[in-house]
């Protein structure tokens, strides 16, 4: 029947040091007994029976608290390094930890330990870091909320969306903060948010995980609008290039011409053909105004159809 822990502490007597004690004492009483017996039976003075039986009883509790210390102060060592990771402090090492010794088996094992716990808490410290730094870097807001919906995390980015520092911002609920909403209804979805920090449409995704055994949520913003924006950007930049490319490719020859033409008809006397000349220069421009005329009409036309049904501009022209 297993013994309860609080009446072990309540009846110290029966502590392991003093058990090994007891065990020892109990090892060699018969020896003892067997030997002063024959002792006092036997025809040595009473001044020599007493000094043996001191002799013998002074050797018998020595040995027996020898071996009680040979067992309870490796276990202290083993309690105090057990003590020291615990408060994880992994510098420190038992001595004379060998193999082939049951002793020096469980010393080896105690600094393994040690040693596997120090790279485990490094690493998670390095993992840490990095997450903190990726984090900090990146352009999405994060928030973590614990299962009372307080905020317990928030990176630089949402801080930014907030307008407010993080002191302020960490252990307040999330219906304090305008993201009570986010944490209901789809886990993805797009919103149409306004925060004291920025103004548009927000992509939305929240996920579930666990931290110290309780529930947590983890809320991530993407601000759509700036990738609508840089978008739009980037289509003016290819449209204002094809509509340079085309239109480079109708003046340039339309302002040639012109000028040969002018050069033309300033010659005394004029060419024999020159009318011929005439005629084909206007003829050239022309059909290059017509060329650039069609093309914006059909730039025209483009811009009128729906959105789904525009083509992608060429950058190629």
């Amino acid at each position: 029947m297993t013994q309860n822990p609080k009446s072990q502490i309540r009846n110290p007597k029966w502590t392991h040091d003093r058990r090994i004690l007891l065990l020892a004492l109990l090892s060699g009483l018969p020896a003892v007994m067997v030997a002063l017996v024959l002792l006092w039976r036997g025809d040595c003075s009473s001044k020599t029976q007493w000094t043996l039986t001191v002799m013998m009883v002074g050797a018998w509790c020595s040995f027996a608290f020898a071996a009680r210390a040979r067992v309870v102060r490796p276990l202290q060592t083993v309690s105090n390094l057990l003590s020291a990771l615990r408060e994880e402090d992994f510098s420190v090492r038992a001595r004379g930890a060998r193999r082939d010794d049951p002793l020096g088996d469980v010393m080896f094992e105690v600094n393994a330990l040690g040693e596997m716990l120090r790279e485990q808490r490094l690493g998670a410290l390095e993992a840490t870091a990095l997450l903190r730094t990726v984090m900090e870097e990146i352009n999405l807001a994060v928030f973590a909320f614990d299962d009372a919906q307080r905020l317990r995390l928030v990176n630089r980015a949402g801080e930014r969306l907030l307008a407010q520092p993080i002191e302020r911002l960490l252990g307040r609920t999330a219906e304090e903060l305008g993201l009570a909403d986010c944490l209901q209804g789809e886990p993805t979805r797009t919103l149409q948010m306004t925060f004291p920090g920025s103004i548009g449409r927000w992509g939305m995704r929240r996920s579930s995980f666990r931290q110290g055994g309780k529930p947590h949520q983890l809320l991530v913003l993407a601000d759509l609008s700036q990738a609508l924006r840089e978008e739009e950007r980037q289509a003016w930049q290819r449209l204002l290039r094809v509509l340079g490319h085309e239109l480079n490719n109708s003046l340039a020859p339309i302002k040639s011409i012109a000028g040969s033409l002018g050069s033309l008809l300033g010659k005394e006397p004029p060419p024999a053909d020159w009318k011929e000349d005439m005629q084909g220069g206007l003829g050239v421009i022309t059909a290059r105004a017509d060329a650039l005329s069609r093309f914006m009409e059909a730039y025209s036309r483009l811009a009128r159809l729906p959105a789904r049904a525009r083509p992608q501009l060429d950058d190629s022209g």
